[in-house]
């Protein structure tokens, strides 16, 4: 199976050579060798020439907000529109908002503020590429949310925080999630910490790193991806 990653972001630029890109997060998370793998720079322009170059696409996390007025993110989401129901597609963080906003969704800057940290959420629609109904615990690392759902749309996770924590797209081989399974845990403690005080102040970025002191579903959420793009494709 070939798999396109498109990027929509980077890591802070001292954590690139310690953990190193987006793409190389996903690909650690799903196997070097699990796929063919080419990565899409989406944040720079680029998109795949046809959706017939790869047979699924995995769409990035990113600092930028998908309600901002930036040149490729328009053509970003035609493209994803036109990729529905004809490839297999997953997003993660920004690339779950992406998707929920270019298939009618609405996304905003919530007014609950950051959510940051190891977060839990319930599963409350059992998918066939789900090991079981047991809650998730992954790190989140967002301010935007999903607030109303795309047409099409099933709500997999949830939590109090994030309502449309995870979405489904039964019938068009689609699925997204808001947490970041593809984050080791010491990438996002760095992540927490080279934003602490600018972005979060001290006593939400002490509760978040003492957060991670406990296990996470990482590498269970790994494989219902790896699951779903089996079934997918």
């Amino acid at each position: 199976m070939k798999l396109g990653i498109l990027k929509t972001g980077r890591p802070p630029s001292p954590c690139i050579p310690v953990y190193g890109t987006y793409p190389d997060m996903f690909r650690h998370l799903l196997g070097e060798d699990a796929y063919a793998w080419r990565t899409y720079a989406v944040d720079e322009g680029e998109l795949p020439a046809s959706l017939m170059e790869c047979d699924g696409y995995l769409v990035t996390g990113s600092s930028a907000g998908v309600y901002e007025d930036l040149p490729w993110i328009a053509p970003a989401e035609a493209f994803l529109r036109a990729a529905r129901g004809k490839a297999a597609l997953v997003g993660v963080c920004f690339g779950h908002q992406l998707m929920a906003q270019a298939f009618g969704g609405q996304v905003i800057q919530s007014p609950k503020g950051w959510g940051v940290g190891e977060h839990e959420y319930r599963v409350v629609r059992h998918e066939p590429w789900m090991d079981s109904d047991a809650p998730i615990r992954l790190p989140a690392s967002h301010q935007d949310q999903v607030v109303s759902l795309p047409p099409g749309a099933q709500v997999y996770a949830a939590s109090d925080f994030t309502p449309f924590a995870g979405l489904v797209w039964p019938e068009d081989r689609a699925m997204s999630l808001q947490p970041h399974p593809e984050f080791e845990p010491a990438y996002a403690i760095d992540l927490i910490e080279h934003r602490r005080d600018a972005v979060y102040p001290k006593d939400q970025a002490d509760r978040a790193v003492a957060s991670f002191a406990g296990p996470d579903d990482r590498a269970r959420v790994g494989r219902w991806i790896a699951n779903f793009l089996r079934r997918a494709t």
